[in-house]
């Protein structure tokens, strides 16, 4: 099991991260756009920077969501390998055969 405040931190980043989602692209948006003057994407440039880190979408960490585990994580599943092979030794995961011989 992951420590809790580090699951937590992740928690928090990924609701920062929803919140701003909007006035990042915006921000972004201005800032890519070749045919805005350069002061208009240097103050959206300036904007942006101003709002929190972990407000960005890349600041997310994949986590287990069994465990917390931040490694070995199967996107798809949304479980690490530890976990899966537990929930399929368990027999909860529908379509999975594990095969021992």
């Amino acid at each position: 099991m992951a420590k809790t405040s580090s699951v937590e931190k992740n928690n928090r980043r990924r609701k920062l991260a929803d919140q701003y989602a909007a006035k990042r692209k915006v921000l972004k948006d201005i800032i890519m756009d070749q045919s805005k003057p350069m002061e208009e994407r240097f103050r959206a440039q300036l904007k942006l920077a101003a709002l929190p880190r972990n407000s960005a979408k890349i600041r997310i960490r994949n986590r287990c969501e069994v465990t917390g585990r931040p490694r070995a994580y199967y996107r798809k599943l949304k479980v690490s390998r530890i976990a899966l092979r537990d929930l399929g030794n368990n027999g909860q995961i529908p379509g999975l055969v594990k095969s021992s011989w």
